[in-house]
């Protein structure tokens, strides 16, 4: 029997259960979650090889209007991956119905004639009536290739959405090695488990205006010292990272090293400093520089 493989890309609103699905299907925590909205900021490949099949997901942002250059630039992050990808996944929240959001993400897809699965999620959360409903709408909305209702967060129905998915992958051999999970480095994971620490622990205007940078990675004797940084746009934000009596940034940095700490499995020593660089989310340069925009210019 031959072998498939091929890019799967994971769209769709902030929200709608993108690297928690994601992260379900392997079994693993490849991409952090929270109920912020653009909690995912980058293009990161899922990788779930089985023996006759690999399918690489890619978590994307979520798309949406955007208020800065980060807005864009994460947009154009997920355009990219819904252009390069053999199939699209498109999941949506089963509680809300069709938006203006979604009809921008339908625009979008019409312009590209790939096969797109919608992906009906947070069933666990509708009665049997309201997603049959939901379903029916959805399905005038676009001519789907398939339409799976699943539950991200209990994991019901995903080996269904896999079969579906399969489908749709063209034959050909892994397009990565079968022990690889992710395309990310590790420096770029453990920054990200540091901001799913911060969106965790914050409010309103914090978890937007916050990037993660890895200054230092030292190894002694068994145990690793790592020094990040936390660059936020205005002075009032490193105030209230720090917290009073540096509260906040104790429970985050506490937090962070723990996870890593269980994800490396070694001791872990983790300093955190706060850096201000005035509106970074509006520049460019500083996009590209704390890692956000891994693309190559077009223009």
């Amino acid at each position: 029997m031959s072998y498939q493989s091929g890019f799967i890309a994971i769209i769709g609103r902030p929200n709608a259960g993108k690297s928690t699905l994601m992260n379900a299907m392997l079994q693993e925590k490849v991409s952090i979650m929270s109920d912020k909205p653009n909690t995912t900021r980058n293009n990161i490949a899922g990788i779930l090889t089985k023996a006759d099949c690999q399918y690489v997901f890619m978590d994307t942002p979520g798309i949406h209007k955007p208020q800065q250059q980060l807005g864009r630039v994460l947009n154009k992050n997920a355009y990219t991956a819904m252009e390069d990808c053999d199939c699209i996944g498109w999941i949506v929240d089963g509680t809300q119905s069709f938006g203006t959001g979604d009809q921008h993400i339908l625009k979008r897809i019409e312009t590209l004639h790939k096969p797109v699965v919608l992906i009906l999620n947070k069933i666990d959360c509708l009665p049997r009536e309201k997603m049959m409903k939901s379903l029916l709408k959805w399905q005038t909305v676009y001519d789907f290739a398939d339409i799976v209702p699943i539950s991200a967060l209990k994991t019901d129905n995903l080996e269904e959405l896999l079969n579906v998915f399969r489908k749709y992958l063209p034959e050909g051999g892994p397009l990565f090695p079968s022990e690889m999970t992710s395309d990310h480095s590790l420096t770029f994971q453990l920054c990200e488990i540091v901001r799913e620490k911060i969106l965790t622990r914050t409010q309103q205007e914090i978890p937007h205006s916050v990037a993660v940078v890895l200054d230092s990675y030292q190894e002694e004797d068994e145990k690793l010292y790592l020094q990040m940084s936390i660059i936020v746009d205005k002075d009032s934000q490193k105030g209230i990272l720090i917290g009073k009596q540096g509260a906040m940034i104790r429970a985050i940095r506490l937090d962070a090293q723990k996870e890593i700490k269980q994800k490396l499995q070694r001791p872990v020593q983790l300093d955190l400093y706060v850096r201000v660089v005035k509106n970074w989310r509006n520049k460019a340069d500083k996009i590209k520089e704390f890692g956000l925009d891994e693309l190559e210019d077009d223009d």
